[in-house]
């Protein structure tokens, strides 16, 4: 039945990394129960649910969908009568497998966004905090004698660039040199005014999504960053023809890992929240761009997303950038005085 399922999502392109882990939350309700999937009940599937929903580390409420969600799709696939499993079990065992979660003991999609409310945008002072905490890490490295010290600075530019861009961190780590590029528009960047993104994140099995991310004006300081980057600093990893834009010290691409222990790093010697991730940096930048005053439909062309209610739930905008909304609106409806009129 697993085989037969691993086949069947390898046949849409899912990739591994997809196929392994949904096999793997079947054999926990398997290992869970004690029983085989033709004998499991919606009972099993509540009780299964609830012991992960106690001890120590609770899963939240949008992982106990995923995971029922991820069941559901097991299920489907041995009711599908053209694979055959109903007759098989009915035949041998007397029994057939059932549906385990249905609307009565399932998680409800009410609200479009369940992520942790702890992760947030940096506001203006965090971003430049991180960065200054990013920079002073090379200096310290150099100043106590101990190896690392090109990898700091590396490390500092990439943080900068995830800023910049709004790049997630696998992209980040697949960007090459050929992907960054002139914008006519903007011939001020040379041969920074883009960055092709040839990896974006893929969904339901198709290839990676491409976009270019063009540089803003206000984000025009990365230009002197990649421009030291490429020039002063990344010909001491001695990369030779790597294509990579980010490169290790064994000459391969950095890895999303490293570019996550990188934020930790900074983050912490910076002393910021700890529940703010990479990811962070993506929200910070779809939420200043939005503050600078481009348009939606632009920032949602910048980061990549489908669904403009993506990009919004990511926008975590000021009070003040609200507040000078609403003085602009008022102006225009009721004149310069419209304070004292009201």
């Amino acid at each position: 039945m697993k085989e037969g399922w691993a086949r069947q999502q390898a046949a849409r392109f899912l990739k591994p990394k997809t196929i392994d882990p949904r096999l793997r939350l079947v054999e926990r309700l398997e290992e869970f129960t004690g029983l085989y999937p033709w004998q499991w009940t919606p009972t099993e599937g509540e009780a299964f649910i609830a012991q992960l929903r106690g001890g120590a580390e609770p899963i939240r409420m949008s992982t106990a969908r995923s995971y029922e969600v991820t069941i559901e799709l097991f299920v489907e696939y041995l009711l599908d009568r053209r694979y055959g499993w109903v007759d098989t079990c009915l035949e041998r065992f007397g029994e057939v497998p059932q549906e385990i979660f249905h609307e009565g003991n399932s998680v409800l999609h009410t609200v479009e966004y369940e992520a942790d409310p702890r992760r947030r945008p940096l506001d203006y002072d965090e971003v430049q905090a991180l960065f200054d905490a990013a920079d002073a890490r090379s200096a310290r490295v150099r100043g106590q004698g101990r190896k690392g010290a090109l990898t700091a600075l590396r490390d500092a530019a990439v943080l900068k660039s995830v800023y910049a861009y709004g790049t997630r961190r696998t992209e980040t780590s697949r960007v090459d040199l050929v992907d960054l590029r002139r914008n006519r528009t903007a011939a001020q960047f040379g041969g920074f005014g883009s960055m092709m993104e040839r990896y974006g994140k893929s969904s339901k099995g198709s290839p990676p999504k491409r976009r270019t991310v063009l540089t803003v004006p206000e984000m025009d300081w990365s230009v002197n960053v990649l421009d030291e980057w490429i020039t002063e600093i990344r010909p001491h990893f001695s990369p030779g023809r790597h294509p990579a834009l980010w490169v290790t010290e064994r000459i391969g691409h950095l890895s999303p890992r490293s570019i996550n222990e990188a934020f930790v790093t900074a983050r912490r010697d910076a002393g910021l929240d700890e529940d703010l991730d990479l990811h962070c940096l993506r929200h910070s930048y779809i939420t200043h761009l939005t503050e600078f005053g481009y348009p939606a439909r632009f920032v949602q062309e910048q980061v990549g997303h489908s669904h403009a209610a993506t990009t919004a739930i990511y926008m975590g905008v000021s009070n003040e950038y609200r507040n000078q909304l609403l003085e602009a609106s008022m102006k225009d409806r009721l004149g310069d005085d419209w304070s004292v009129s009201r």
